[in-house]
């Protein structure tokens, strides 16, 4: 499954990311970015399956605080959060198994 929704260039603070309730899988990277295109099928097919938890996808880059303050490097990288506090996190994500790693974390 390819997941052809763009990242966005609003953020929520993160404030506002430590305060979700449940399931949150955030994906932080931009939309020229050739690592980011490339796992998007993988990341598609891994959160397919995820139907208890929302997906936010999120533009990073210089002056973007919320992945700063995640301590983003690479992207893609997937946050897994629960209840706001990170529980897993995947970069750069070469298949679904390793997505599947971070799913695990979240049940």
């Amino acid at each position: 499954m390819q997941n052809d929704t763009a990242y966005s260039k609003t953020a929520p603070t993160r404030a506002e990311v430590d305060a979700l309730a449940g399931a949150t899988v955030l994906e932080f990277g931009t939309d020229w970015c050739g690592y980011c295109r490339g796992a998007q099928p993988a990341i598609g097919q891994a959160l397919a399956k995820l139907t208890h938890a929302r997906h936010l996808k999120i533009e990073d880059g210089p002056g973007r605080p919320l992945g700063r303050s995640f301590k983003v490097k690479l992207w893609p990288t997937l946050i897994f959060l629960l209840d706001g506090a990170e529980v897993a996190r995947v970069v750069r994500p070469a298949d679904v198994a390793a997505i599947d790693d971070g799913i695990a974390a979240l049940e």
